[in-house]
């Protein structure tokens, strides 16, 4: 497969990713439906791993994918601005990497710590922060009762927070294959013009 289809491939499936990311990242913030104030919603949230991770810094690189990818075989390096074209697409592959590894440190350390919730008496906070990993929640079903408020909030950060780890892994896997494909057509990549 040539350099510039699988650009467009990986360009093609980074849309969506990135599109279910954000929409993820924005269902944090309201927990089973409902609106909170601020100072109620899980900090961790407030980092944007879906919003500006997994979907802004990716949607960049899958444009520039696309348009590498649109003529065929974006092996042509005719010229200044076919390296620099080649080398463009290159850094934004770089940036979204940065953006799906990003998302998913940030969904990882959220699984791991916990929601922030109200235990019964009426204060925020969280319960699972200073768990082990022997002993995290995520493992142990029966200490999710601690949670009363909002209602199945340890379930709607499980789901939430696992998807946006999901997405942001594969994110930062396309976007590798793109900058070694985007390399790989930099640097041995062809010239070629088009015949009269």
């Amino acid at each position: 497969m040539c350099t510039g289809k699988c650009s467009r491939c990986i360009g093609i499936t980074l849309f969506p990713l990135a599109a279910c990311a954000i929409v993820s990242n924005i269902l944090l913030y309201f927990p089973n439906g409902q609106v909170l104030q601020l100072s109620e919603i899980t900090d961790l949230v407030w980092f944007f791993h879906g919003i500006l991770g997994a979907g802004i810094l990716v949607i960049l690189p899958a444009f520039m994918m696309l348009g590498a990818g649109g003529a065929g075989c974006c092996a042509n390096r005719c010229g200044v601005s076919g390296y620099l074209c080649m080398l463009l697409s290159v850094v934004l592959a770089v940036l979204g990497f940065a953006g799906g590894a990003y998302c998913a440190v940030i969904s990882s350390l959220g699984l791991i710590g916990g929601p922030l919730c109200d235990t019964g008496d009426g204060e925020y906070l969280y319960p699972f922060r200073n768990d082990t990993l022997e002993d995290n929640y995520l493992f142990n079903q029966t200490t999710w009762s601690i949670c009363k408020e909002p209602e199945n909030i340890i379930l709607w950060n499980i789901v939430l927070f696992s998807i946006l780890l999901a997405i942001g892994v594969i994110e930062a896997i396309l976007c590798f294959i793109q900058v070694i494909s985007g390399l790989t057509g930099f640097i041995c990549g062809t010239c070629m013009r088009k015949r009269k």
